[in-house]
């Protein structure tokens, strides 16, 4: 039998450093929204993100806090903002584009940080050493349901902390047609 791994899709959205945050914002923490799987929380807080003279309004705000300020966004916000797409796996941030972050409070403007999340699997360490399967290994997933298409690829994430979940963004999520959650099968 082919275990069956449930889908999230992920929007755009960033992470930022309590710094970060405390600047755009002007006080310490955000205001949770709801919780997000893999221990995150979606804030109330949003900010806009600035390319020259393009910007995406109310873009959400996940934590906690991180080492770095992140940005992720989809292929297609990518091409409307003209930002050079760089797919990265979350926390690989060298050599990435920066952009200007406006929230109520002020500005930043990131040196880099700016990705287009690659595919990714969250699995427990256990749950990994069950499928066999290793950290940053990859495997294909095939999607289930009237617009089923195979994703390659896929990198695996192991993490203790993790609950098992493909994440895909807006753009792979609309491909396939599930426009929040869904489910597969792990091929390999």
């Amino acid at each position: 039998m082919k275990k069956i791994i449930p889908i999230e899709i992920s929007a755009r959205h960033l992470h930022l450093t309590q710094k970060d945050f405390e600047k755009l914002f002007g006080k310490k923490n955000p205001t949770p929204l709801r919780k997000l799987s893999q221990n995150q929380i979606a804030a109330k807080e949003t900010v806009d993100l600035i390319y020259k003279d393009k910007s995406l309004k109310n873009v959400r705000i996940v934590y906690p806090f991180r080492q770095k300020t992140q940005v992720e966004i989809s292929l297609t916000d990518a091409i409307y903002l003209g930002i050079k797409p760089v797919f990265r796996i979350s926390g690989d941030l060298k050599n990435t584009p920066g952009i200007e972050i406006a929230g109520p409070n002020g500005k930043i403007k990131l040196k880099n940080g700016v990705i287009i999340p690659l595919r990714h699997l969250h699995i427990s360490d256990k749950e990994a050493i069950k499928l066999k399967l290793k950290n940053k290994e990859k495997v294909r997933i095939k999607i289930l349901g009237k617009r089923s298409l195979i994703f390659e690829n896929v990198i695996v994430r192991v993490k203790k902390s993790f609950n098992l979940a493909l994440h895909l963004d807006v753009d792979e999520g609309n491909a396939c047609g599930i426009p929040k959650k869904g489910k597969g099968i792990l091929l390999d």
